[in-house]
């Protein structure tokens, strides 16, 4: 049985776009089988079944793509799906990671609300490629209505005969379900959502062993982010040149953008890799309040803020971010004015990691609440020049030595906020209060 949801309308599409993942969202009624399949949906993965396209033939295809895992860690898509063993006689999984809870990313709630088929297909054609019959889409505990739009289009899917047993009298079986998290943050991190959808505490696991041979109930997984899998139809359309071609070396194609904090036009931009900082901030209707642009977290808070003097000429991509110092994550932009006290910002943001780390680790559970409380003590006006040596040196052995990345990424913003911005903190510190006067 179908569920009934209230018809989304058509969404504004500001110009100067490349919709991949986005292309339905102009459309009435955008996420709805029908309209998914009046745009071609599931023609890439019938051709698939229909000429039994050998899975060598699909992966070659993803690497002259060059897609870049969109969850972050942009490892090479097609190499990632090639560490699944095709011999494995057993049970194998598949994963979309749709647990985005990290501050200011926002993109893959779009795709599961505009364009939740397109995902689908491109799970299918993952599981086609790897030989696995079960999936999982997990889906971040705080957005619902995304949760019943990706249900509403699993049904959908189910009633045209592209999931189940025997899809399309092809013996090939595959069946996906959607499993919806608590919010906790740290189930963004692979083996931690595994064992979440295993129903224990989400926590990250010691690798090696990793997924690829021991994942879900011990048997091998695949985990993608939910970006990436949704741009394999588009490729496998258009040829994997046609995606490289949209992008820069080392970035092929687009790239979701989540852009918010002190802009005219908060949302989602889906642009070609390797797009001009300078480019993507008018799309977003440049800095609001005629105010002008202080510093800018270009991949989420995990990602190295970087201040308006380097950002301001630099491409959107692997390789444009990381040569000034930060990288591009998941492609959460958070863009602060001149209005923006560094010290309060950073105090936020310490808090956020002090909350979702899970406490296994000691560096992690002990080193992110160390932080936090140096931070509020400078922000309640008790702070001295010592504790910025603290904050740097408590960073620092936090980073590297926990099971998974949430350490670090707890590290950076302090860093890279003392880094490029420690006359603000030594003001606060000197005066007890911040030297941004309020506009």
């Amino acid at each position: 049985m179908v569920m009934q949801i209230d018809t989304i309308k058509p969404h504004k599409i500001f110009p100067n776009q490349d919709l991949v993942c986005l292309r339905t969202m102009v459309h009435d009624d955008p996420g709805s089988i029908s309209t998914y399949l009046k745009l071609g949906g599931y023609e890439q993965f019938k051709k698939i079944l229909k000429n039994k396209i050998k899975p060598e033939a699909i992966l070659a295809e993803l690497k002259t793509s060059g897609l870049r895992g969109r969850g972050g860690a942009g490892f090479p898509t097609a190499i990632k799906w090639s560490f699944m063993s095709r011999d494995y006689d057993g049970i194998k999984y598949l994963v979309c990671n749709s647990d985005e809870g990290e501050p200011g990313t926002f993109k893959d709630r779009d795709i599961l609300r505009y364009n939740p088929h397109q995902l689908i297909e491109g799970m299918l054609i993952a599981a086609y490629v790897m030989g696995t019959r079960t999936g999982y889409n997990y889906i971040h505990g705080e957005i619902w209505r995304e949760y019943e739009i990706f249900e509403k289009a699993l049904d959908e899917a189910r009633s045209h005969g592209f999931l189940g047993e025997d899809i399309l009298g092809s013996h090939f079986s595959f069946d996906l379900y959607a499993v919806h998290g608590y919010g906790a943050y740290i189930c963004g991190e692979e083996t931690a959502l595994i064992e979440s959808i295993e129903g224990k505490k989400g926590q990250p696991r010691y690798k090696p062993p990793f997924p690829a041979t021991y994942g879900i109930y011990g048997k091998p997984t695949n985990v993608n982010n939910t970006e990436t899998f949704a741009s394999v139809p588009w490729i496998l359309e258009h040829g994997g040149q046609a995606f490289q071609d949209l992008g820069v070396e080392n970035s092929g194609g687009v790239k979701l953008f989540s852009v918010s904090g002190h802009v005219e036009r908060p949302g989602n931009y889906e642009i070609k890799m390797g797009t001009p900082f300078s480019e993507l901030l008018n799309m977003a209707g440049g800095i609001w309040h005629r105010r002008k642009l202080k510093a800018v977290i270009p991949g989420g808070p995990s990602t190295a803020l970087v201040p308006a003097a380097l950002i301001e000429n630099a491409t959107m991509d692997y390789d444009g971010l990381q040569k000034i110092g930060s990288s591009l994550g998941a492609g959460s932009v958070i863009i602060m004015d001149d209005s923006t006290c560094m010290v309060t910002a950073l105090k936020r943001l310490s808090y956020f990691f002090y909350e979702e780390s899970c406490g296994q680790c000691t560096p992690c559970r002990e080193g992110t609440g160390w932080v936090y409380r140096v931070i509020k003590r400078i922000v309640d006006g008790k702070g001295t020049m010592e504790d910025l040596d603290l904050l740097t040196d408590v960073s620092k052995k936090i980073s590297g030595r926990t099971i998974c990345a949430l350490g670090d990424a707890a590290a950076t913003p302090v860093l890279s906020f003392i880094k490029h911005f420690r006359p603000e903190f030594e003001y606060f510190i000197e005066h007890g209060h911040s030297m941004i006067k309020a506009k």
